[in-house]
């Protein structure tokens, strides 16, 4: 089971990397580079994330993308959803497609407060708060560096 699509990872990582240059345009081709995200398809994801708000595009030679919305306001759950559209688990997991009985189904119960319970974790979870993450984990691996070039 995958949880996450390549278009929705992508698409984080844009956001990411938006976040970490707040009020600054971007252009796709730096966005693509710094996250190695096939140059193409980053665009196709931006028009995407453009088109729901999330960003703002400007031409020319200061133009590029940049975020429309605060990092701390926008949610991993509605980037899931933007691309994948709500997060379900609701595959029959013995024949591999829709449970015709999943009314009935015991199991699919169990299955539907699992999906809400994820839900609700992605929606605590914002670009901010991943943003606060990684420079977190490189403000660890500058101070690892440095002691290591001091020994």
């Amino acid at each position: 089971m995958q949880l996450l699509t390549k278009h929705t990872d992508y698409a984080i990582r844009a956001l990411l990397t938006l976040a970490g240059h707040a009020d600054t345009y971007l252009s796709a081709r730096r966005i693509a580079e710094e996250q190695q995200i096939p140059y193409q398809f980053l665009r196709g994801l931006l028009q995407e994330l453009a088109r729901a708000g999330f960003i703002s595009s400007r031409e020319g030679a200061h133009g590029g993308v940049k975020l429309c919305k605060a990092p701390e306001t926008i949610s991993v759950r509605e980037v899931i959803e933007l691309f994948q559209g709500r997060v379900e688990l609701s595959e029959c997991m013995f024949r591999k497609q829709m449970c015709a009985n999943r009314a009935n189904c015991v199991l699919r119960h169990q299955i539907m407060k699992i999906e809400r319970m994820v839900s609700a974790e992605f929606d605590k979870v914002t670009v901010g708060s991943l943003l606060a993450d990684l420079q977190e984990v490189n403000r660890r691996g500058a101070q690892k560096a440095a002691l290591g070039d001091a020994l």
